[in-house]
């Protein structure tokens, strides 16, 4: 510890991500990414801004993308906020929507920079454990808070929560703020942004990372009223006015435009999905029901680290978390059909006969 950091900082237990992994001819499923590339219009688009423009500030609103996304929504653009990658996106919510007197709520298993946000904002929370089967229970969230937010599908569960649910849950938490984090939405669920203009305390946040395949770029949004969206501006132009560039507004733009692609990819990975989930089961895996472009699996007889070290021998990445409650579990992107049958053709030299 440096004599020179401030407390808060010696405080803080940082949030680690997935490997990126310096070695060639690997498996890489240990960080979500989108197994195809980005849609040819996307990069034409980004190509075209590379130019003189460059020394040119970009547009501090972003506003060509925010219509792109209210369009796509069927909001208005006043209800839309833009940031640098998801995750700057919900750096701002905590600083902006969740610093109460009563504590946030969350899941115990949920995505890991939740916690890191409240130790460098200094905001109090309490996780609300899973059910047995990992699921969210609604009514163990109906109690007094100073705002909720979890992850649909949940992560690194997968496990999807019915819009039914989410509906249920505002109706009786009418006085603070529920964000609902939509990174994985677009592999086989129902996104919340329809209920936007029915509940005012309502905030979907999105990254164009995983189903639109440019975790490269950074871009995520935020949907919700005016008022929230008001607040992250507030928040935003106190930091950095220009958080997204001119070659990530133009290509993200680009993306929302080639719908044909989008679907095509990510079905892609859905049947995928559905494919290396009966390919694990036949294996004596137990895999959590995912709505995700990752699986979350278990194999009863065979230690998770000692599987993904063995695994890691035969040139294949997949993500271990030592955490209470799924120190068993491994997460595992969906790849490629053919980085999938590497996957299992390893697993089938590891797993002991």
């Amino acid at each position: 510890m440096s004599r020179f950091w401030s407390p808060l900082v010696s405080r803080l237990s940082p949030y680690v991500p997935g490997e990126q992994p310096k070695m060639t001819n690997l498996t890489k499923l240990n960080t979500n990414e989108n197994p195809y590339p980005p849609s040819l219009k996307v990069l034409k688009a980004i190509r075209a801004e590379v130019g003189d423009n460059l020394r040119l500030y970009p547009d501090p609103d972003s506003l060509v993308l925010k219509q792109a996304i209210a369009a796509y929504h069927g909001v208005q653009v006043d209800q839309v906020f833009v940031g640098n990658g998801s995750d700057e996106v919900l750096a701002f919510v905590f600083q902006a929507l969740f610093k109460h007197d009563a504590p946030l709520l969350f899941p115990d298993v949920t995505y890991s920079f939740y916690p890191v946000y409240c130790g460098l904002y200094e905001i109090d929370y309490q996780t609300v454990p899973l059910a047995d089967d990992f699921s969210i229970k609604i009514n163990d969230y109906l109690r007094p808070n100073g705002g909720i937010i979890f992850p649909n599908p949940n992560a690194p569960t997968g496990r999807l929560l019915a819009l039914a649910e989410i509906e249920r849950l505002l109706q009786a938490n009418l006085d603070s703020v529920v964000v609902v984090d939509e990174a994985y939405i677009d592999f086989g669920g129902e996104t919340a942004i329809s209920l936007v203009n029915s509940y005012p305390n309502l905030l979907v946040t999105h990254s164009l990372s995983k189903s639109r395949a440019l975790a490269g770029l950074r871009v995520g949004f935020a949907v919700g009223h005016p008022d929230l969206i008001e607040a992250l501006t507030r928040v935003k132009d106190s930091f950095n006015s220009y958080p997204l560039d001119r070659l990530a507004q133009a290509g993200a733009v680009a993306a929302f435009a080639d719908e044909s692609y989008f679907q095509k990819t990510r079905h892609a990975v859905m049947d995928s999905r559905e494919a290396l989930v009966q390919s694990m089961r036949a294996l004596g895996f137990e895999v959590i029901p995912s709505a995700a472009n990752f699986i979350f699996a278990r194999h009863p007889a065979h230690d998770a680290a000692a599987l993904a070290a063995g695994l890691r021998e035969f040139g294949v990445i997949v993500r271990h978390f030592n955490k209470p409650r799924i120190e068993q579990y491994l997460r595992i992107t969906i790849g490629t059909p053919q980085q999938n049958n590497t996957l299992l053709e390893a697993l089938n030299k590891v797993l002991p006969a």
